[in-house]
């Protein structure tokens, strides 16, 4: 038969391993990604999403919040390079922007006088 690859079993590579440390996230990747197929979220879950969570979540606790929202979301992808490249073309709802104030518009720094 053509196409079924070769005959026995899979070897044992010993200690079973985790899908967050084979991440190298904190967050439980198979509980999340349980809560995500039954919350009906939508109809099909990535494997990038618990890396999108870990983001958002660190987001989050920068602002000292419990609970991520989209500003969150749009903070953690826009400050990802990678997952910026990937989303360029999206616009996450109530996402805001990321904060930028351009040099020539900050207050000129002073010699201090000794």
């Amino acid at each position: 038969m053509s196409g079924r690859g070769k005959g026995g079993k899979a070897k044992s590579s010993g200690k079973a391993k985790s899908r967050s440390s084979r991440a190298g996230l904190q967050f439980p990747v198979g509980r999340i990604h349980r809560l995500l197929r039954k919350g009906n979220y939508a109809e099909r879950v990535g494997a990038g999403a618990p890396e999108v969570l870990e983001l958002a979540g660190n987001a989050a606790r920068d602002n000292k919040k419990t609970r991520i929202n989209p500003r969150h979301l749009q903070l953690a992808v826009r400050n990802d390079e990678e997952l910026n490249k990937l989303l360029a073309g999206v616009t996450i709802a109530q996402g805001g922007v990321l904060p930028n104030i351009q040099a020539v518009l900050l207050p000129k720094k002073t010699a201090e006088k000794v």
